[in-house]
């Protein structure tokens, strides 16, 4: 039996891994917590770190949680990391991220959860179902602004180049959010996999975890 810790997504928490089946394995789930004021990525992933109480852990990261991940993994020996709908280093970062950090828009333009976007938002995401629409739809009226401001500083400003050898990398051809273009050698390609494919695609994802875990 080993311990797993999970980290979701972008402002999302446990329920978007719902339809996944981790074994008999011990589960761990690490919630996002408010930054502190002018915290660095590194400090607030030692935070998270504090949560790991049991020595070499598995760590799966959704999207920002993966990439979360990996920063933990710099601060504590881990048996693998698995990585779902996310990047390994600022080399996998899309264009449209490098330009909104080179243009500083997320400090120009702070986003808000504007109604009318959420039909851009959930194409983006890969929704497919009205249990989804409604699930992100929780997410979006419950996030603390202070971390959504924080978050998307840091995704579109990630300068790390370090990846873990013990890295296992899930990913989908139809992933709006980090294309596929720009994720080099992933370990498993799940083909029109969206960001949602934890959810949409839960039985190939299944078995890729039967194998990993």
């Amino acid at each position: 039996m080993k311990h797993i810790y999970i980290i979701s997504g972008f402002g999302a928490d446990e329920r978007v891994f719902s339809k996944l089946d981790f074994g008999d394995n011990d589960v761990h789930f690490i919630l996002w917590k408010v930054p502190e004021k002018d915290e660095t990525l590194a400090s607030y992933a030692e935070r998270l770190a504090k949560e790991i109480l049991y020595p070499n852990p598995i760590l799966i990261g959704l999207s920002f949680g993966g990439m979360m991940a990996i920063e933990i993994a710099k601060l504590i020996p881990v048996e693998k990391v698995i990585l779902i709908s996310s990047i390994r280093n600022r080399y996998e970062l899309p264009l449209f991220m490098k330009l909104a950090a080179a243009l500083h828009l997320t400090k120009i333009v702070p986003l808000r959860p504007f109604k009318f976007l959420e039909p851009i938002e959930n194409y983006n995401l890969g929704v497919e179902s009205k249990e989804q629409k409604q699930l992100l739809r929780e997410y979006r009226e419950n996030i603390n602004q202070q971390y959504t401001d924080f978050a998307l500083h840091e995704i579109v400003n990630w300068k790390n180049e370090w990846s873990p050898q013990n890295v296992v990398h899930i990913h989908g051809t139809n992933d709006h959010i980090f294309p596929i273009k720009y994720i080099k050698d992933p370990e498993y390609i799940i083909h029109g996999g969206g960001h949602l494919l934890l959810m949409n695609n839960a039985d190939e994802v299944n078995e890729i975890l039967k194998k990993e875990l």
